[in-house]
Order: structure tokens, then C-alpha cells, then sequence
């Protein structure tokens, strides 16, 4: 074939030398990614947004009117703001170009006539790939080998439709087989390919910033607010004779009061901490949107395969001629001692397991390989199918020359809808059809059975008691007949396992305690899949299972009825997949699936979160997914629930803090001038409150460590605003106290010395606002039981903001820029225990709480 003759290789792949020197020659196969936003970029990025451009238009009135240390001092907090938020942001950036880098690519190719994984990456031109369903493409390749490969060509051609693919056929990177399998030789790799040409049209990892709609509508709130407010202070100040200059610098005062500056800053830290710790949790956050729907999961539907199992299927027991056999082995190594009667046997010396070893392994199309890297058997292809083989090759029997003895004349890969995979083959001159599949499939299909070497007439009532005891072992059983002429005979059962993980059932428990409903849906028989999903804790006395077949006979209405006391969907399809999530959907649940194979990606992408397998898991179903379990451990998913809410807990605790703060702020300035009093704080002392102060303590909150608890009841959805009952109640409580306490004080002072005034109520503000960060750490728990020390960064944070303020108050600098005045023992003393009462009646509301 020329295309071996130009690209210098042949059937049997390349020597590793070979391939050494072609990927130094031609690069390493990946596309041209589009570089991350630089600094500056994201620096500008800061400034893009409503809140900032208020700001903005603060510093410039200011500056108009000839104030220019407040303009100067808004232009720098700024500029300050964006610093911090660009540094931030870039963490975030990295934290996820970092975590993407744990999701590689497999591909298995020929190298030294041998068969062997590689990083997709280190492929080369040359390199003979051999391609199995539910593969991606590594690179661009003709077909040198096909049998009934279909291929997905929609991310290139945006056909819908599966191609089928002949031996001459070019196949293209980044498109998936969907059936069959293929050997091809890579002819292009990295930009050479069709689609590293046009790599700019290729959609990357989703790195927007989550809860972005909530950001966005609770800023229109914020903007809405300044701009009612704005009016109706100049309206009040100008009908109380107030000059036009002071109401415009009162209404600049105002916007900058109730804007939370420090809040986008605060939020990316929050969720690029957050992103980070899932990531050590074993969690690849792709759509940081899917945080929000992780922590809210009212339904998290499991495939059993990997998640819950170990994803390690083993035949540890198979039928055949009415004699049991126990096969003994671990995961997927070739090797384990055989029984019959409870006694060892020499399996090659019984014909009956000879025949049913040697059949059941012609029909499977999965490849087993050793990895001497981390010294353990893998497998490419199907599992069900990998573990056919290995029984094969305990019996004596490899794939590789049972295709030589006896050719393949036909395949057809596993069949959702048929529930059965089968080949044709030439045994001993005549056309051999072997079916292997559903045992109530395979069953409908045989007249037959084997009996003694010979053929008889099935017996199905003796047949299907075999079946029942088997299933109720717990046994995934699949039934293998073979066609002889016209008709299928039944030649035995295969019986296989898949342990479950260690700690599956504490973990799913603990989401049950957390108020999310966890179902099993899978294509197991209903008699195995309720054994499974007993042991694992999914089943309950009193629940139902539904399967395929009786799905498809109940309409959407019939199956809703039932839907809430069913934990187990059995012998399902794709189809059913997608169904099971639209109909929780249609009741307004929020739905969590996982999914590993090509036929899951539908589902993935309709549920509200899609979780995928990152060992066992297809490239079309980590792309259609918004998390990737690195671990494929169904133990992650809780970690990652309880990280999801944790965040949410965090973002409530940081706006509970600053909005109070702002609201505080905008109550004194608007109360004072409807008594007709001086402003008790000018543009640039709350400038220095709402950046200084509250920057320094809401970043430090923002490390707060994870609360207790949070799995162990239902979790309270946020509204789209952010802000929940209980949160406006103490920032109502919170602002009143504060804007009370402190015009109290300013009262006093203004009409002796108007610069004391207000240097005692920028001081007692910001010794307000020390004290009620301490009390956003909890909702229910004292802050002298919570250990103070568990969030070091708040204590240094604390430390930070007092030391500032005592600079503010004394640096003849500080002075001359804040506009303050130096304070008095007894003044601080009356500060000091003014801003106490935040905390003892927050005290007294925790302790009433905690009571009832």
C-alpha cells in the first residue's frame, strides 16, 4: 500500500526508536490552544463592570468640583481593586489550565509489533492506532483494517449522522468511533490535522466565572438602589437649603458607600479556592457553573459501572452442560485456578469449558494489555467484553490466533436496542454465527441447547431457574448461543462481578442524609441490579424498579406517578437515560448524572450536571460533561457536594459582611441629612472603610474553613439575588445597629469639633465592622465557641485593620488625606463599647436560635 511506502512504516508500527526521533521531528500531537489572557488583559477586565464604572463616575465629579485627594484616593483604590482582582483572577486561570492537564488522553498503537497505551500526545506519522468504540481520534489516519466501524464526524462536518468507515478511508482527529473497531496509520498529527487547521473553532474549557447571573441581577439591585437613593438625598439636602456642592459630594458619598467594591475580588478568590480544593478531592471542575448546580442536587443518578464498582468485571462463575464452574482470579489479570464440584480441575482437559471458553472469546472484540509502568493488566474496549477474553485466556485460549485458526467473516458490535453483540466465523469449513448478549435476548432467540456435544431441544423452564439462581448471587450474567444452520442453540452462562468500592455505602448515606435521592440506572438484569443496589444502600424495603422494556410501554405521566419511590432504574438504554433525566427535570428537580460510554453523552448534557468517568470514561463523555472524576469514585461526588456547598456557604458569609457594612453606611449619611446635620463621614473616609477595612477582613473571611454539617440536611437553594431570609434579617439587624451606634456618637461631637466628629465615626465603623466579621463566620454558633484560630488569615487579617486604622487616625499623612483627628483614651473607650453591642445582641439572637 503506498501510504505505508510514503510515511516509512509498515503493519507491524514503528520501533520505539523510530517513534522517538519522529515526535522530536514533528512535534507532539496536540493543537494549537489558545494562550490565556495575560495580565494586562485581565487587569483591563476588572473595570468592566457596572459597579466599578459608579466609581469611576464618582472620582471624576469629585475631581470636577476640585477634590482631589478623594478623587485621588477613588482612583487609587481602584486601580488597587483591579491589581488584587487580576492577580486573583490569574490564580484562578492557572488553578484551572493546572487541573486540566490531569485529564490526558489515551491511545493504543503498534510499536514494535506490539500493542501498547500511549498519551495521545506521543503519537506520531507512522504510528499504526488501533481504535475500539467509544475512542476518540487521536490524530488523522487512513484505515488500513475496518470491521463495521461508524464514526462520528459532527464535531468536524456537523453531520449528526455515524459514517460508516471502509479500509481506504481517511478518519480525522478529534472525531469518535461509535461502533466497530479499526486499525488506521496516522498520516497527520498536532496542526497538520484537519482540525488543528482551524484549532480557533474548537471549544475550549468553559473558565467563566459561576453564579455570574446572580452577580449580575444582584448588581442591577445594588445600581437600582444608588440611583433611588441618589435622587432622594439631593431632593431632601436641596429642600433643606443644603448648597448644590455639598449634595453632589452627599450623593457621591452615598454611590460609593453602598457599593461592595471589594466583591468581584472576593468571589473569584472564593471559587478559584474552591475549584482548587475539588481538584485535590480527585473533582475536575470544566464549567465552574456546575459548582452551583453540585451543591443544590436534589437526584444524583449513578451508573453502576466504576462509580459504585469497581469497574473490575470478573466471570467468577460460569454454566454450561448442566456443571457449574467457580473461576478464580483478581481484575483483569489472565491468570486463576478453575473448579468444578469444589475441586481443582485442569480446565484445558473438560471439552464442555473448552467450548464454551473458545466460543465466548471469538465473539468479544476488547484487547487486554500489560502496563509494566504501573505493573497492572488494562483493558481497551468494553468491559463485559475484556472479561470474556480474560476467562479465554485462563482456559488456554488468545484472541489473536483463535482469529487465525478460525477467520472472522463478520461483526457486529453490542446493540442497545437488541441487547446482544454476535460475529460470523469460519469453524472447521462451515459459517458460524455466535451471539452473546441479555440472557432473556439471547434465550428468545434459541430453540436449542447444548447438551453433551450435542444439540437438543431447549429446555427453558430448567434454563431460566439457572439464570434466577445466578442472578440472585449477584452475578451480571450473560448468555452465550452459537447458529448452526437455521437454528441458535443456547451453549451457557457467563457469571461475572464487579466489587463494590470500599466506603460506597458510608458514602452514599451521607448523601442521603444531605437530602439528595441517589438512584442506580443500569443495564444489568432487574434481579442483579437490585442486589447491587441493596448492598450498596440505593435500595430500600418498599422501593421500586423500573426497567427498560416496562418504560416503554408507560407513558411520561405514568412513569412521574411513580418516579419519587423508585431508587432503580434495570436494563436500560441510552434512550431511557435521557428520558429518567427530562422527566426529574419536567418536576423542577435538579439532577446530577453520571455517565461513562458515547451513548451517555446525551444525558450528560441534558442533566443539570453531568459527572464523567476520568479512568474508565470516553472522550465523548468527559467532553459533554461539566465535572470529571479523576478517581471514577462515587466518593468524590459527596466531596464535591460538600465543597459546592461549602463555596455557597462562604459567598453568603462575605455578602452578609459587606452589605451590611454598606447599608450601615447609607443609613447614616441618609438620616443625617434628614435631621438636618453636617455628613458624618466624607467620599474619601468611606472609601477607606469599604476598601481598606472591609478588603482586608472580607478576603481574609473568604479563607474561612469549610463548616460542619453541611451533608447533613437538605441544602436551602439560593434565590437569584443571593441573599436568603435569614441573611436580610441580620443585615437589617447588623445596619441598624451599626447606623445607630454611630450617628449616637456623631450627635455628640459634631457641633463642638466637626473633624472629631467624623474621625470618631469613620473609627467607630470600622471597629464596628472588626467585630461583625467575627459574628458572619456562623449563623447559629457563638464566636467563643468557634476556634478563633482556625482561620488564621482573619486573625492576622484583624490585626492589619486595626494597625491601619490607628495610622489613619495618627499619621500626620493619614491625617491630612482622611481628613481625621487624633482620639483620646476615653474616646476609644466609648468607640469601643459602642461597636460591643454588635456583637452581644448577635450573641443573644444566636443563643435564641440555638434554644428553639
Amino acid at each position: 500500500m503506498n501510504i505505508f511506502e510514503e510515511l516509512q512504516t509498515n503493519e507491524k508500527g514503528l520501533t520505539s526508536l523510530e517513534a522517538e526521533k519522529r515526535l522530536e521531528k514533528y512535534g507532539r500531537n496536540e493543537l494549537p490552544e489558545k494562550k490565556p489572557e495575560g495580565f494586562f488583559s485581565i487587569f483591563i477586565n476588572q473595570f468592566k463592570s457596572p459597579l466599578i464604572y459608579i466609581l469611576l463616575g464618582a472620582g471624576v465629579i469629585v475631581s470636577l468640583m476640585g477634590e482631589w485627594a478623594d478623587a485621588i484616593v477613588i482612583l487609587a483604590v481602584l486601580m488597587l481593586n483591579a491589581i488584587i482582582g487580576s492577580f486573583q483572577e490569574g490564580k484562578a486561570q492557572n488553578t484551572i489550565l493546572a487541573l486540566k492537564n490531569f485529564v490526558e488522553t489515551k491511545a493504543t498503537v503498534l510499536r514494535d509489533d506490539k500493542e501498547i497505551i500511549i498519551p495521545d500526545g506521543e503519537v506520531v506519522p507512522g504510528d499504526i492506532i488501533i481504535l475500539q468504540e467509544g475512542e476518540k481520534i487521536p490524530a488523522d489516519a487512513k484505515i488500513i483494517l475496518s470491521n463495521n466501524l461508524r464514526v462520528d464526524e459532527a464535531a468536524m462536518t456537523g453531520e449528526s449522522k455515524p459514517v460508516y468507515k471502509n479500509i481506504g478511508d481517511d478518519i480525522l482527529k478529534g472525531t469518535v468511533v461509535v461502533s466497530g473497531n479499526a486499525r488506521a496509520v496516522v498520516f497527520a498529527t498536532g496542526q497538520n490535522t484537519s482540525i488543528g487547521k482551524i484549532a480557533d473553532k474548537i471549544s475550549e474549557i468553559d473558565t467563566e466565572i459561576p453564579l455570574k447571573n446572580n452577580i449580575k441581577f444582584l448588581s442591577t439591585i445594588i445600581i437600582r438602589i444608588v440611583l433611588v437613593l441618589a435622587i432622594i438625598v439631593f431632593a431632601v439636602g436641596i429642600w433643606h437649603n443644603h448648597p448644590v456642592e455639598e449634595m453632589i459630594l452627599s450623593v457621591v458619598a452615598l454611590s460609593v458607600s453602598i457599593i461592595p467594591e471589594g466583591l468581584p475580588v472576593v468571589i473569584t478568590l472564593v471559587l478559584a479556592m474552591g475549584v482548587w480544593r475539588m481538584g485535590k478531592r480527585n473533582a475536575l471542575v470544566k464549567k465552574l457553573q456546575a459548582v452551583e448546580a453540585l451543591g443544590q442536587a436534589d437526584i444524583i443518578a449513578v451508573d453502576k459501572t466504576g462509580t459504585i464498582t469497581k469497574n473490575e468485571l470478573v466471570i467468577k462463575k460460569v454454566f454450561i452442560n448442566n456443571n457449574f464452574y467457580e473461576i478464580e482470579g483478581i481484575g483483569y489479570e489472565p491468570k486463576g485456578d478453575v473448579k468444578l464440584n469444589n475441586e481443582y480441575i485442569n480446565p484445558i482437559d473438560d471439552s464442555d469449558l473448552v467450548y464454551l471458553a473458545k466460543i465466548s472469546s471469538l465473539c468479544a472484540e476488547a484487547r487486554i494489555m500489560f502496563s509494566s509502568e504501573d505493573d497492572l493488566w488494562h483493558i481497551s474496549g468494553d468491559p463485559t467484553e475484556a472479561a470474556v477474553l480474560v476467562f479465554g485466556q485462563k482456559i488456554g485460549f488468545h484472541k489473536e490466533e483463535l482469529n487465525k485458526q478460525y477467520p472472522k467473516l463478520e461483526d457486529n458490535a453490542f446493540n442497545y436496542q437488541k441487547k446482544y453483540r454476535s460475529s460470523l466465523h469460519n469453524i472447521n469449513g462451515k459459517k458460524e454465527l455466535i451471539v452473546m448478549g441479555a440472557p432473556e435476548e439471547v434465550l428468545n432467540l434459541c430453540t436449542k441447547m447444548y447438551n453433551d456435544g450435542k444439540n437438543i431441544e431447549i429446555k427453558k423452564e430448567e434454563i431460566e431457574k439457572i439464570l434466577c439462581k445466578m442472578l440472585n448471587d449477584g452475578l451480571r450474567v450473560i448468555a452465550v448461543a452459537q447458529k448452526s444452520g437455521k437454528e441458535f442453540s443456547f451453549i451457557g452462562f457467563l457469571g461475572m462481578k464487579d466489587a463494590l468500592r470500599l466506603g460506597v455505602s458510608d458514602s452514599i448515606l451521607k448523601t442521603q442524609n444531605a437530602g439528595i435521592k441517589v438512584i442506580m440506572i443500569t443495564g444489568d438484569h432487574k434481579i442483579t441490579a437490585k442486589s447491587i443496589a441493596e448492598e450498596a444502600g440505593i435500595y430500600q424495603k418498599g422501593d421500586k424498579i423500573i426497567t427498560g422494556t416496562e418504560m416503554d410501554n408507560m407513558s411520561d405521566d405514568e412513569i412521574i406517578k411513580e418516579i419519587n419511590n423508585v431508587s432503580v432504574f434495570a436494563r436500560v438504554n441510552p434512550e431511557h437515560k435521557l428520558r429518567i433525566v427530562n422527566l426529574f427535570r419536567s418536576q423542577g428537580k435538579i439532577i446530577a448524572m453520571t455517565g461513562d460510554g458515547v451513548n451517555d453523552a446525551p444525558s450528560l448534557v441534558a442533566a443539570d450536571l453531568g459527572i464523567s468517568m476520568g479512568k474508565i470514561g470516553t472522550e465523548v463523555a468527559k467532553e459533554a460533561s461539566d465535572i470529571i472524576l479523576l478517581d471514577d469514585n462515587f466518593e468524590t461526588i459527596v466531596s464535591a457536594i460538600e465543597e459546592g456547598r461549602g463555596i455557597y456557604k462562604s459567598i453568603k458569609k462575605v455578602l452578609s459582611y459587606l452589605l451590611s457594612t454598606g447599608l450601615a453606611e447609607v443609613l447614616v449619611i441618609l438620616v443625617a441629612l434628614l435631621l438636618d446635620m453636617p455628613l458624618p463621614l466624607i467620599a474619601v473616609q468611606i472609601i477607606w472603610l469599604n476598601f481598606v477595612t472591609d478588603g482586608i477582613l472580607d478576603a481574609s473571611l473568604a479563607f474561612d474553613p469549610r463548616e460542619d454539617g453541611l451533608l447533613n440536611k437538605k441544602f436551602e437553594k439560593p434565590n437569584k439575588y443571593l441573599i436568603d431570609k435569614l441573611m436580610a434579617q441580620r443585615m437589617i439587624i447588623f445596619s441598624l445597629i451599626m447606623g445607630i451606634g454611630t450617628l449616637l456618637l456623631f450627635k455628640q461631637y459634631y457641633m463642638i469639633d466637626i473633624t472629631k466628629a467624623q474621625t470618631i465615626c469613620l473609627t467607630v465603623l470600622a471597629v464596628f465592622q472588626w467585630f461583625n466579621v467575627w459574628n458572619c463566620r456562623s449563623e447559629t454558633k457563638s464566636i467563643f465557641n468557634k476556634d478563633m484560630f482556625s482561620n488564621k488569615f482573619l486573625v492576622y487579617g484583624t490585626i492589619a485593620a486595626v494597625l491601619l486604622q490607628l495610622a489613619a487616625v495618627y499619621n500626620p499623612f493619614m491625617q491630612s488625606l482622611l481628613g481625621t483627628t487624633a482620639l483620646t483614651i476615653q474616646e476609644w473607650e466609648f468607640i469601643i463599647l459602642m461597636a460591643s453591642s454588635i456583637i452581644i445582641v448577635e450573641e443573644a439572637r444566636k443563643f435564641f436560635v440555638r434554644s428553639t
